[in-house]
């Protein structure tokens, strides 16, 4: 099929020639005569018709020439983006030896492609986190309190010596189930991370030896509220390490012995981010075992792994492996799921070595890849001098380059290389040959894939995966369009964040966040919540999309993270910045209309309901503008009404009631307008809405079951007490 022709401007001669006949009364008022006769107009409808000639050159220039314009300019479409996400590898038939699945190999979701990022060792085993949640003293004369006293007295301690209680809290293992809830870690009894290593059919304790164990973090993102969040760039990662031990079978001095084990490699960070911990188990098979206390009483006390109340949890475990962190001023964080043969993945290809082309010795010289888009930090770029094979650097520019540095350019989306001119930058000499000796290459938003989606592992067999959480990230390429849009802020801020507009445009911008709104506050400093603290850029994001909360979007720690570092890389030296969630105010509506005859009740509710969702949403296209409810802007009863007006159906209002969710009306029978009030840095969430026919509900009131009847079909006099009810049980023959 033919190539659509791009129309830019589709206006004709005629509209042109109205559009001209409509100003003349704007500059020249003293001209009244519009007739076709009038000399004025003649040339009016001739100007017209040079212009409907040159709109028909102007969408004739096609797609590559607007291509051109953005390479000149130095403002090419911005990359695809690929998405990420945590793969847990399983062995699809049972066995004992282990299976090893390189980096690089490929996973599907459907037919979306996934490589993993780290090499993983599949073995037969299974892992379950485990914490010791903080609990209240037992109640005197219960079991648990008999329980307790017998562990007291079995390590010897006092009835006035202080004692730390605790519940056994197993982490779920899937964390795309309904009502699944993340375990906080860092508010625990003893601080640390216990991981319960269990057992399958296959398992072969005598091949553990010497065993790296991949094993995979996902901590809660949800970000609380402003006052949490530091100054950009946020370092979340702490200063000291995180201590990882395996439990023996060996007492000391009737206490449990623990070996350390060694880190082979770590991407979290010290369990700050997602990421996996390689961990390399003793040499002897042998070590890892369970301590065996000598009295049944000191079982889950002091130093001995918690007690697993599940007994099929508890037949299966064979050691336990810990993580703590040595200071207790860092405590670890809520955490969303923790499993073995774990590894990371990202919506890329890796493509073969490639032969570019051979150097001509001049300026400016470009190559183009095989594939694209490409993903930057993948590329390696090998030009092949009188030495041998010579690696080259990507840089962003050749600003900073001099006439012998070996540095390139790359366009991502046009995967296209570029070198110097010889004063910036050197450039390959006549048959000098220039290879691609590694990249990736994909993204897209087809990448954001749901939980357990990626399902099937290419070119190892008898391995499948499964991603517990959903894959993030994906962002599709930039269209021409909006690239040529982007022209002037970019010529006007040079990728410089420095006013309010480029501190939020760059932010809207941030390659992978997938960020819906951004709203800058000068001179605020979140932690303190001041409004006039010199320095300070504070900068709120909204997610374009969050299914927890779709009427209240919150941004998560890694948006926070990516918007942070993007912004970081272009702000003033002397800038404090903060990237922070919204703050919202929850308020409460009720709405009485009068419905015009011949219009459904139900529809007309339903659909005054959505138009105050709509009109009170925080993100575009929705809001009083289009761009989400102002950053500060008072809740004013009046202008919800007018909203509400302008239902189809709607005859008019019986009256709306707004206050703030959870309080109280000052007084409901005072005609006075009813305002909620907001601070600068937040915006109203409509915690609760209620739309009836006659006169408005109390704000936050729900419907309520009718009042029973008598005997005789009656409504019952309120004040006389209702029959209370009485199950019948049904009895069941028995043969």
């Amino acid at each position: 099929m033919p190539l659509p022709t791009p129309i830019l401007d589709d206006r004709s001669w005629q509209q042109l020639r109205d559009e001209l006949v409509r100003r003349i009364p704007v500059y020249t008022p003293e001209w009244t005569d519009h007739n076709p006769s009038d000399p004025g107009i003649t040339l009016l409808e001739l100007f017209a018709f040079l212009g409907e000639n040159l709109l028909f050159r102007f969408n004739q220039i096609p797609e590559a020439t607007r291509l051109s314009f953005l390479k000149l300019l130095q403002v090419p479409p911005r990359p695809a983006q690929p998405a990420r996400a945590m793969l847990e590898l399983l062995q699809s038939t049972p066995s004992a030896a282990e299976t090893l699945v390189p980096p690089g190999t490929e996973a599907r979701a459907g037919s979306t492609p996934f490589e993993t990022c780290d090499e993983a060792c599949v073995w037969p085993l299974a892992a379950r986190a485990v914490a010791r949640a903080r609990a209240a003293a037992p109640t005197p004369g219960s079991d648990a309190e008999i329980y307790a006293q017998a562990a007291r007295s079995a390590r010897g301690m006092d009835d006035g010596d202080e004692a730390g209680y605790y519940v056994v809290e197993v982490l779920g293992a899937d964390p795309a189930q309904p009502g699944f809830a993340p375990v906080d870690f860092g508010a625990t009894q003893d601080g640390v991370l216990w991981v319960a290593v269990l057992a399958t059919k296959a398992t072969d304790t005598a091949r553990l030896g010497g065993a790296l164990l991949n094993l995979g973090y996902i901590p809660d993102t949800v970000v609380p509220s402003m006052q949490e969040v530091k100054a950009c760039p946020a370092t979340e990662e702490p200063t000291d390490e995180v201590v990882w031990e395996v439990s023996t079978a060996e007492l000391r001095d009737r206490e449990p012995v623990y070996r350390a084990l060694r880190v082979e490699g770590d991407t979290t960070r010290g369990l700050a981010r997602q990421g996996v911990v390689r961990l390399r188990l003793p040499a002897d098979a042998t070590v890892p075992g369970l301590p065996e206390p000598d009295d049944a009483d000191l079982a889950g006390t002091g130093d001995f792994p918690p007690t697993l109340e599940d007994e099929e949890l508890a037949e299966k475990l064979l050691f336990w492996i810990r993580g703590y962190r040595r200071r207790a001023d860092r405590p670890l964080a809520k955490t969303l799921w923790v499993g073995l043969n774990a590894a990371e993945a990202l919506q890329v290809r890796s493509a073969r070595a490639e032969l570019l082309g051979t150097g001509s010795g001049g300026a400016g010289q470009s190559f183009a890849l095989a594939n694209a888009p490409v993903i930057p930090d993948s590329l390696r770029v090998e030009v092949e001098e009188p030495g041998g094979w010579t690696p080259w650097t990507r840089v962003d520019d050749f600003a900073g380059s001099w006439r012998d540095d070996r540095v390139f350019t790359l366009d991502p989306e046009a995967g296209t290389v570029k070198f110097g001119d010889g004063q910036r930058g050197r450039v390959p000499q006549i048959g000098e040959r220039i290879r691609a000796r590694e990249y990736r290459f994909g993204g897209g938003a087809a990448g954001n894939v749901g939980p357990k989606a990626i399902s099937r592992v290419v070119g190892v067999a008898g391995i499948k995966a499964s991603n517990p959480t959903r894959a993030v990230g994906g962002e599709d390429a930039e269209a021409v369009g909006d690239a040529i849009e982007r022209i002037p802020a970019e010529m006007r801020r040079r990728d410089r964040a420095v006013t309010r507009e480029d501190f939020r445009d760059l932010a809207l911008a941030t390659p992978g966040a997938g960020v819906g709104r951004a709203e800058v506050l000068p001179l605020f400093h979140p932690p303190t919540l001041e409004e006039e603290a010199a320095g300070v850029v504070t900068v709120v994001v909204w997610p374009r999309e969050d299914p927890a909360h779709p009427d209240a979007p919150v941004p998560d720690r890694d948006l926070l993270r990516l918007v942070c570092a993007w912004l970081d890389a272009r702000r003033l030296v002397t800038t404090e910045l903060y990237v922070v969630p919204p703050t919202y105010r929850r308020i409460s509506v009720s709405v009485g209309v009068k419905t015009k005859p011949g219009f459904g009740v139900e529809a007309v509710r339903a659909w005054v309901e959505l138009v105050l969702r709509q009109y009170l949403a925080p993100l575009p296209p929705y809001g009083p503008s289009g761009e989400g409810w102002p950053l500060g802007r008072r809740v004013h009863g009046p202008e919800l009404e007018a909203a509400a007006l302008q239902v189809e159906g709607v005859e008019y209002l019986e009256g709306l009631r707004l206050v703030e969710h959870g309080k109280a009306e000052s007084d409901p029978d005072e005609c006075v307008p009813q305002t909620v009030l907001l601070e600068p840095y937040e915006v109203p969430e409509l915690a609760a809405i209620t739309v009836v026919e006659g006169a408005p509900l109390a704000p936050g009131a729900t419907f309520s079951p009718p009042p029973p009847l008598d005997e005789q079909g009656n409504p019952r006099d309120p004040d006389e007490p209702a029959p209370v009810p009485v199950p019948i049980p049904t009895l069941r023959e028995e043969c």
